[in-house]
């Protein structure tokens, strides 16, 4: 049967009352027909009796007759649409957890395809038609699915939550804009409903980038951790190698050590062995002849005796032996040579690794120029910014903030907060100068104690040959050669500052476990002329940093 077919007798079966098909079908005397139920409560309520659809009026309550043929076609039009309900019920799906059901399903509760705002139930597909098709039913709101539909009420006027209060941030009905919300900035829900939509898409849109930008993050900080393993497995190699070849040449000072001694030892014994050689063919010799002598001794005549003792062979040569000594061999400083010796071969390896390690550092050189704005008025610096010097003569120059007025030090222009950074200076010629960093708080006016809780870190030469690191407290530094170019190394995140001197690829000091907050400027002073001993300039000079 047909969706319109289908429409047309359904329509014919419903009692105009209850919008329902006709139960117990009766005939009123104006050929109307409704539920008997219906139609005496009607006229229980109502007096005079009139139709409820004509309005037709009658003098005495009219009798009732079941009209027969109505009911036969309503229990027919009842079986068909039970099995059509059937039918559709089969094709549709049982609601899962978490899915809304129908309240109309008596058994198997299934899926809810709409939610009616007023009857505050939700449908399936069979028992939605009647909000479809039934003008009544029809005015009703429907809404996709929803559970807890009383939610969507107003608990104070029983009316639907249709409105939006932006000054409370709250779900009003319409009666609630005449009491507790009068007066307040009211908007429908689908206008706030965009409005907010709207701003979450922002979110949203917000929320994806700053997740892109974590995301681009971890890589950042995988990509770092893989190039941190690549740089320790590197340095474990080359530390291997260097420690494989170092214990190499202690295991081989160590053997020439063991041979040298043995070496002693051996001549020792094969002298011994000599002597003792010697002394027993002696002993052979004399034990012969005293065998000879107490044999001739044993005559008891006079004359062979005599005539005997002409045929005894000579005495043979013997050595004196009394000077002989066999002493042993004097192992004294054989162990300190062979100690400095290493010392010596290890040292050259040393100075092999450090030159390695040096051009690594010098990687991280960078280019500084010398401020003008923050040089005492007695230093003269170059024109490039890459030279300073003590003059004689204090020049009129603004006093900035920047400016250090007591104290003949120069800042570079350039300040770093983090990363590593490496330059070097030139001191050829100077009996006094100082180098380092310093933190860019620090009050540049006045006299100025360094160290590294005041937020400096350096280290200094005096009287030519006094080196010193000024820590707290100050550290004497014993150098093996005076630096003519002296590198510094800062890696801020490290908290460390080194010194190295470049010629002789060597460590002169280093500050370790530095606590760095705020900006570090590169700190220059070449100190007082010294009557013209101490003129030469500090000079920035170029890194030579290919391997």
């Amino acid at each position: 049967m047909s969706a319109a077919s289908w429409q047309l007798i359904e329509d014919q079966f419903l009692c105009s009352i209850c919008l329902d098909v006709f139960t117990d079908p009766v005939t009123i005397p104006c050929g109307h027909n409704f539920c008997k139920a219906c139609i005496t409560q009607h006229w229980n309520i109502n007096v005079p009796y009139h139709c409820p659809n004509c309005k037709k009026s009658f003098s005495t309550r009219p009798e009732l007759q079941v009209n027969t043929f109505i009911s036969e076609m309503v229990a027919q039009f009842r079986q068909s649409a039970q099995q059509k309900a059937s039918s559709s019920s089969s094709e549709q799906q049982a609601a899962k957890p978490g899915e809304v059901p129908c309240d109309g399903c008596t058994g198997t509760k299934l899926k809810a395809l709409k939610s009616c705002q007023v009857c505050l139930e939700s449908y399936c597909e069979t028992h939605l038609e009647p909000h479809l098709t039934r003008p009544g039913l029809k005015r009703h709101q429907l809404i996709d699915p929803v559970e807890n539909l009383e939610g969507r009420m107003c608990t104070k006027h029983d009316k639907l939550l249709e409105l939006f209060c932006k000054t409370d941030q709250m779900c009003v009905c319409m009666l609630c804009t005449y009491s507790d919300h009068k007066n307040h900035d009211v908007v429908s829900l689908e206008e706030e409903y965009e409005g907010k939509k709207a701003e979450m898409e922002k979110t949203e849109a917000k929320t994806q980038q700053m997740i892109q930008k974590r995301q681009l993050k971890i890589q950042e900080i995988k990509l770092s951790v893989e190039l941190s393993e690549e740089d320790a497995d590197r340095e474990i190699a080359g530390g291997v190698q260097v420690f494989t070849a170092l214990k190499e040449s202690v295991e081989r000072s160590q053997a020439e050590l063991i041979d040298t001694i043995k070496e002693k030892q051996r001549k020792t014994e094969k002298q011994a062995e000599g002597f003792i050689k010697e002394l027993e063919q002696e002993i052979c010799e004399l034990k012969k002849r005293s065998t000879e002598v107490e044999q001739l001794s044993r005559y008891e005549d006079h004359l062979h005796l005599l005539q005997s003792l002409r045929t005894l062979k000579a005495a043979p040569p013997t050595k004196n032996w009394a000077g002989v000594r066999v002493s042993p061999p004097s192992y004294e400083g054989t162990v300190m040579r062979a100690v400095n010796q290493l010392e010596e071969t290890l040292s050259k390896q040393m100075k092999k690794l450090f030159e390695v390690e040096l051009k690594r550092i010098q990687q991280s050189a960078v280019d500084l120029t010398l401020d003008p704005d923050s040089a005492h008025p007695n230093l003269i610096l170059s024109d490039d910014g890459k030279q300073v010097k003590l003059g004689d003569v204090k020049k009129n120059l603004p006093d900035n903030p920047q400016r250090f007025d007591y104290c003949g030090i120069v800042l570079a222009k350039q300040s770093f907060s983090s990363g590593r950074f490496y330059y070097e200076v030139q001191v050829k010629g100077k009996t006094e100068w100082t180098l380092g960093v310093m933190r860019e708080s620090i009050n540049r006016k006045g006299l100025i104690t360094a160290s590294p809780q005041k937020g400096f870190w350096m280290i200094w030469l005096r009287n030519e040959n006094e080196y010193s690191a000024r820590a707290d407290p100050p550290v004497r530094l014993s150098l093996k050669s005076r630096p003519q170019k002296v590198g510094v190394l800062v890696d801020y995140e490290e908290g460390l500052v080194s010194f190295y001197d470049v010629d002789a690829a060597a460590l002169i000091y280093s500050f370790t476990g530095c606590c760095f907050t705020e900006k570090l400027f590169p700190y220059f002073s070449p100190c007082l002329n010294d009557g013209g001993k101490n003129s030469a300039p500090l000079i920035i000079s170029p890194v030579n940093h290919t391997e």
